[in-house]
């Protein structure tokens, strides 16, 4: 059996699923998966996100702020590394210069 999987993923995201010894931490599919899944929710929120800095007038830094604050919540459906990893992602799809996380994230 061969793997086609033809998308790359970023190093940065695998750091979030590895260990110390840069082992993983879970199966390949669920890296995959997750990747999928916070890329895809980084690249959907960037219109969002220019909506509020552009016609209600929310400094960048503080856009990126809230949309942390709500994807390290627990109903979010990422963990709290995976919502930084998407709040960096998104500053990165933007233009905007990334903010300083808190936390465990950081």
């Amino acid at each position: 059996m061969t793997d086609e999987y033809q998308i790359e993923i970023p190093p940065s995201f695998y750091g979030l699923h590895t260990d110390a010894r840069h082992r993983l931490t879970v199966p390949m599919a669920r890296v995959r998966e997750r990747y999928e899944v916070c890329e895809d929710l980084a690249s959907h929120m960037v219109e969002h996100c220019q909506s509020v800095h552009l016609d209600i007038g929310v400094a960048e830094d503080e856009v990126l702020v809230r949309c942390h604050r709500g994807l390290a919540s627990p109903e979010s459906g990422v963990s709290v590394a995976e919502a930084g990893w998407i709040v960096t992602r998104l500053a990165e799809l933007l233009g905007w210069a990334p903010i300083e996380l808190e936390g465990p994230s950081a």
